[in-house]
C-alpha cells in the first residue's frame, strides 16, 4: 500500500542507516569480519560436538512394505506356500491391532481405528520373481522364496499413522520360524543404492571366503550392535547337488560317449523337442522327457538306458546309465559373484528405522579395526556407504566448481580481483547459517539434498552481494565525478564511508525483497504444504494438509536454502560492507593516500 511505501520503509532504511554507521564506525568493521571467521570456527566445532545424522537419502514413510521369505535351496514349492501363508496370517493379526498415534490409541467418531485402516491391499507371491533386491539380480526359478507386499493408502488418507511404525510392529512380529530367513523392507527413494550395511570379502579362494565370511558374520553378530536387522550373506550355501561320475574305461568299452550320457540325462530333465504339432497356423513343439514323479526320482534317472546304433557291428545296443556311472549328493553355493573380476562374498543387513546406517556402519568399523583377515583376503564397506561417500565427493566438486565459475564471471563484470574476494568470502560465510541451523534444530544432514540447497544457496548470496557492491561502486563514480576528482583517484576515509553507507541504504530495499521472497516461496515446500487446486476449483474444497512424502525429499534442501539465505541476509547488509569498507583501506594504504 502507498502508507507503507511511505511510511514503513522509509522508517526501516532509517533504522538500517543508523545501524549500519554505528558498525562500521572506528574499528568496528575489523571486528565484526573477525568475528565471523570465529562464529564460522565455532559452528565446526558445534557441529563436531552435535553432530546431525548422516543420510545418503531422506528416511521416508513407507508407502508399502516388503516381506520377504526365503527357505533352505531345494524346499518345495509347496512347502514355501505353507509357511508363506503362515506368515501372511502373522501380517494380518498384526495389521488388526489397534493403531497408535502420538503413544495412545486412535479413536474418530468413538471407534477404535486399526492399522489396516490404511492399508490399500496385501499380495502374497511364492516363486519366481520374489527375491530381494538388495541382493542384486537373480536368475532362474526361485521356489524357495516368497514376497508378501503390504501397500499403504496416500499420506493424506493415513489419518496420521505413521507406516514406519506398521514396519517395526512386522518385524518384531514375525519371529519363530527356524531356517527361513525373513527380511521386512520399506521402498526407497532416490535412485538404486545398496544395500546399508555391506561388507565385501574379495579373494580368489571362493571357499574361503564363505568360510570367511560366515565368521564375520557371527563375530559382528557376538557384538550385539544395535540398529542392525540382521546379517546376511548374498550368496546361499546348502545348496543340495548331485554329480553324476563317469566311469571313462566303461564307457569307452561299451562305445558310450560323454555326450550321450548328458544328452540323456537332459532330456530326461528338461525335454527334447522331437515333433510339432500344427494347429490352423500355429505351430505347437512335442517335446519328449519323463514324467514328473520319475524326473524327481534318482534311481529312475540311473536307470534309464541309453540307446544307440553300435558302429562297429549295427546292431541297436540299449546300456543302462547305472553301468557307466554313479551318483552322488554333495551341496555347492548358489553363485559365485564377481565384481571388477573379483570374487566376492557380501555380508549386507537392513538398519532398523530409529538407527543411522552411518553410525551404525562407524560402530562396525571400531569393531573390526583389530579384526584379522587371512592373507589374500580383504574387507571393504560398500553400498550405500560408498555410493554416499561418493556422491559427497561429486557434490563437493561441483561446489568448487561453481564458485570458481562465479569467480570469473564476477571478475569480467567488476574487472577487478579484490571485489570477488568479498563476495566468495559471503558465500564461505553462509555456510554459518545452515550449519547452526542444522544444530539448532537437530535436523539430519542428507547428503543429497542439503549440498544442492548449499549449491543453490550460493547462487542467492551471490546474486544479493553483487546487487550491493555494483551500486556502492555507481556512488563512488558519482561523487567522484561530482567532487571532481579522476576515476582512478581514491576516495578518503569519510567519503568511502557515506559511499558504503548510501549504497547500503539504497539496495535495502532490493536485498530484502530477495530475500523475503526466497524464503516465504520456500516455506510451503519445506514444511509440505499440500493444496489440491483441481478439487477447490471444482468442489471448492482444497484439502489443505501438512506433510507427505514430498517434503520427506524436498524439505532437507529447502531449509538448507532458508538457514543460509537468512543469515546471508544480515551478511550482505552488513558484512560486505564491512569488508568493503576495510577493502578500501588497505586499497588507501597501498596506494599511500
Amino acid at each position: 500500500s502507498k502508507s507503507f511505501q511511505e511510511k514503513v520503509i522509509p522508517a526501516l532504511e532509517n533504522v538500517y542507516e543508523n545501524t549500519l554507521r554505528n558498525f562500521l564506525s572506528g574499528k568496528r568493521p575489523g571486528w565484526l569480519v573477525a568475528s565471523m571467521f570465529g562464529l564460522l570456527f565455532f559452528s565446526f566445532i558445534l557441529l563436531g560436538v552435535f553432530t546431525p545424522k548422516v543420510l545418503f537419502f531422506p528416511e521416508n514413510m513407507p508407502q508399502y512394505l516388503n516381506v520377504y521369505i526365503e527357505m533352505p535351496i531345494g524346499t518345495d514349492i509347496e512347502k514355501t506356500n505353507a509357511i508363506t501363508k503362515e506368515v501372511e496370517d502373522i501380517v494380518l493379526t498384526n495389521l488388526e491391532e489397534p493403531a497408535i498415534v502420538g503413544g495412545e490409541e486412535l479413536v474418530i467418531n468413538d471407534t477404535v481405528i486399526t492399522k489396516s485402516s490404511i492399508v490399500s491391499s496385501i499380495i502374497a507371491q511364492v516363486g519366481e520373481g520374489t527375491s530381494d533386491p538388495a541382493q542384486g539380480p537373480q536368475f532362474g526359478d526361485s521356489p524357495h522364496k516368497a514376497r508378501i507386499q503390504v501397500s499403504f493408502l496416500k499420506y493424506a488418507e493415513r489419518n496420521g499413522i505413521n507406516t514406519n511404525d506398521i514396519l517395526e510392529d512386522l518385524r518384531a512380529a514375525i519371529k519363530g520360524f527356524p531356517g527361513t530367513k525373513i527380511t521386512v523392507t520399506k521402498n526407497a527413494d532416490g535412485p538404486p543404492q545398496g544395500a546399508p550395511i555391506n561388507l565385501e570379502l574379495s579373494g580368489d579362494d571362493y571357499e574361503q571366503l564363505l568360510v570367511e565370511a560366515d565368521e564375520l558374520r557371527q563375530f559382528i553378530n557376538e557384538a550385539y550392535i544395535p540398529g542392525i536387522e540382521e546379517l546376511k550373506l548374498d550368496v546361499e550355501t546348502g545348496k543340495p547337488e548331485m554329480p553324476i561320475i563317469i566311469d571313462r574305461d566303461k564307457a569307452r568299452r561299451l562305445n558310450v560317449s560323454t555326450y550321450q550320457i548328458g544328452d540323456a540325462l537332459r532330456t530326461a530333465l528338461f525335454g527334447k523337442e522331437i515333433s510339432t504339432y500344427k494347429e490352423g497356423e500355429d505351430d505347437y513343439p512335442i517335446m519328449l522327457r519323463f514324467d514328473r514323479k520319475y524326473a524327481y526320482d534318482a534311481d529312475a534317472l540311473m536307470e534309464q538306458r541309453i540307446t544307440f546304433r553300435n558302429q562297429s557291428n549295427g546292431r541297436i545296443v540299449q546300456v543302462p546309465l547305472s553301468s557307466v556311472a554313479t551318483k552322488d549328493k554333495t551341496s555347492t553355493f548358489s553363485a559365485v559373484k564377481r565384481i571388477d573380476q573379483e570374487r566376492v562374498v557380501t555380508v549386507f543387513s537392513n538398519v532398523l528405522t530409529d538407527y543411522n546406517p552411518t553410525e551404525v556402519n562407524d560402530r562396525i568399523r571400531e569393531l573390526l579395526e583389530g579384526y584379522e583377515l587371512p592373507e589374500g583376503v580383504d574387507l571393504s564397506f560398500t553400498g550405500q556407504q560408498e555410493e554416499q561417500a561418493e556422491e559427497m565427493s561429486f557434490l563437493t566438486t561441483a561446489l568448487m566448481i561453481a564458485v570458481f565459475m562465479i569467480l570469473l564471471i564476477i571478475i569480467a563484470q567488476f574487472n577487478s580481483a579484490s571485489t570477488p574476494l568479498i563476495i566468495l568470502t559471503s558465500v564461505v560465510l553462509s555456510l554459518i547459517g545452515v550449519l547452526l541451523g542444522l544444530i539448532v534444530f537437530q535436523m539430519d544432514f542428507i547428503i543429497i539434498m542439503t549440498m544442492i540447497g548449499i549449491i543453490s544457496l550460493a547462487g542467492v548470496v551471490v546474486n544479493n552481494a553483487i546487487v550491493l557492491i555494483d551500486y556502492t561502486k555507481l556512488i563512488e563514480s558519482r561523487m567522484k565525478e561530482r567532487l571532481g576528482m579522476a576515476p582512478e583517484d581514491k576516495l578518503n576515509e569519510e567519503q568511502m564511508f557515506e559511499a558504503v553507507v548510501e549504497g547500503g541504504k539504497k539496495r535495502l530495499r532490493p536485498v530484502l525483497l530477495t530475500a523475503i521472497t526466497t524464503v516465504l516461496g520456500l516455506i510451503p515446500l519445506a514444511v509440505g504444504l499440500n493444496i489440491d487446486f483441481a478439487r477447490l476449483l471444482t468442489h471448492l474444497d482444497p484439502n489443505i494438509y501438512m506433510g507427505g512424502d514430498n517434503v520427506v525429499f524436498w524439505g532437507p534442501m529447502s531449509w538448507t536454502i532458508i538457514f543460509g539465505l537468512t543469515f546471508a541476509t544480515f551478511l550482505t547488509l552488513v558484512i560486505v560492507p564491512a569488508m568493503y569498507l576495510l577493502l578500501s583501506k588497505m586499497k588507501r594504504w597501498m596506494a599511500g593516500v
